[in-house]
């Protein structure tokens, strides 16, 4: 088991996944190769797969997503380890779920701020909103990514290793110069105390401590400050391209998704239900 986890870890590597992805794969191939420990990996069946699935929906209620990763990671193994053509699977999927993002309103996300009264909490959850980051961007991002020149703050390698710049706020700035002068970090924009990178559970704290402080009862999580940057955006006139640029989706389809939690379109409709209160 070692040898093969090796070498499907070191061509995960090689072919430069994330470090997230790569723990997600492994962990789930080797969850597969434990369940049919008894059997020759190399001829396993898709149906028998199929039914690994089914077992994992069955007694562990795994999720859609979860799903797809388990499955994909199996894919991985046969497609590029043993170097399978595709079509040797026949392996169901589950249907895409269309969930609408959960978002904040204004009033929230500043009660949120005003709750925080450590600077380097404060700084990293108003980065997160005023750049519309995602929460690994956020513990990756360098000292030498606030540009205070062009007022942008410049993602490296992110989702799709893909490059991008975001807005850079006035304000965030003049609040991230008090944080460097009292923090003084070297590399990372936000260390942790031995000097590292800030933990990503660390940052989900902060916002759930705050949110509980400032009174609002939502399940927040921080990937719902950027999906609330996007809609605040939308509902002040932003166009779609811009704000898939900022986001650094692929398509636009992604953050077409916005449009439906926006309340800019809902607010100019009348609930007809407001004319029996006026006919005195």
């Amino acid at each position: 088991m070692t040898e093969i986890l090796k070498k499907y870890k070191d061509l995960l590597i090689q072919k430069r996944y994330s470090n997230n992805t790569i723990d997600i794969y492994c962990n789930y191939f080797e969850d597969f190769y434990n369940f049919f420990k008894n059997s020759d990996l190399q001829n396993i069946k898709p149906e028998q797969i199929n039914q690994y699935i089914l077992y994992l929906i069955k007694t562990k209620n795994i999720s859609g997503s979860q799903q797809n990763q388990r499955i994909n990671s199996i894919k991985f193994y046969y497609e590029k380890i043993l170097e399978r053509e595709k079509q040797y699977y026949s392996l169901h999927r589950p249907k895409r779920e269309h969930k609408l993002p959960k978002v904040l309103s204004k009033n929230e996300v500043k009660r949120i701020f005003n709750s925080c009264n450590n600077i380097k909490h404060r700084c990293i959850l108003m980065l997160i909103y005023s750049a519309g980051l995602r929460r690994s961007e956020l513990i990756n991002l360098e000292i030498s990514d606030i540009d205070s020149e062009r007022m942008v703050v410049n993602i490296k390698g992110a989702k799709g290793k893909k490059d991008r710049i975001s807005l850079l706020s006035e304000n965030t700035l003049y609040l991230l110069r008090d944080y460097y002068k009292s923090y003084k970090p070297k590399v990372y924009l936000f260390e942790g105390q031995s000097g590292c990178k800030y933990s990503p559970s660390s940052v989900a704290n902060i916002l759930k401590k705050s949110a509980k402080k400032a009174g609002v009862t939502k399940n927040t999580t921080p990937h719902m400050l950027r999906h609330s940057f996007a809609t605040h955006l939308l509902e002040q006139g932003t166009d779609l391209r811009y704000i898939q640029e900022l986001l650094g989706h692929n398509s636009s389809k992604t953050t077409e998704i916005y449009t439906h939690v926006s309340k800019k379109a809902i607010d100019r409709i009348r609930n007809p239900i407001d004319d029996f209160f006026e006919q005195g």
